[in-house]
């Protein structure tokens, strides 16, 4: 598989996770809880659009990752790689920052629906990052 390949495969599985975190976090009314702010649950599709959900990023950086997607799919592309780079390094250490993301990986918060959504975009946001920075 070539690196492209590749980094067109973890985007698309990073922005599934977004798109499932999204429902999820809406259906469970799981606001953003970082150290140094916190929505509430009551304005929780206001706050994603600044802010995210719990597991899922703001719109205008889905939008970013959906048109980096989009250039790698028409072929090699070093913008749209930079990009996903920077995505992928930022997407890390906000669901590092995340206290519902923390709780979900620990043995004693794992759930049957929230922990898989984590994972997979916390381990698609990191396999961005290190794919895209080769």
């Amino acid at each position: 598989m070539g690196q492209r390949t590749a980094l067109v495969a973890v985007t698309s599985v990073q922005l599934a996770a977004q798109v499932v975190g999204h429902v999820v976090a809406l259906r469970r009314r799981r606001h953003f809880d970082v150290p140094f702010l916190t929505g509430s649950p009551e304005h929780l599709v206001r706050d994603w659009l600044w802010f995210g959900t719990a597991y899922s990023a703001p719109p205008y950086l889905l939008a970013l990752e959906v048109w980096a997607l989009g250039r790698l799919l028409r072929g090699p592309d070093e913008r749209a790689r930079r990009v996903l780079r920077w995505l992928g390094t930022g997407l890390t250490s906000g669901y590092l920052s995340e206290r519902c993301s923390r709780v979900r990986v620990r043995p004693g918060g794992l759930d049957p629906v929230e922990t898989p959504v984590v994972v997979a975009g916390w381990g698609g946001a990191a396999a961005l990052a290190v794919l895209a920075g080769r």
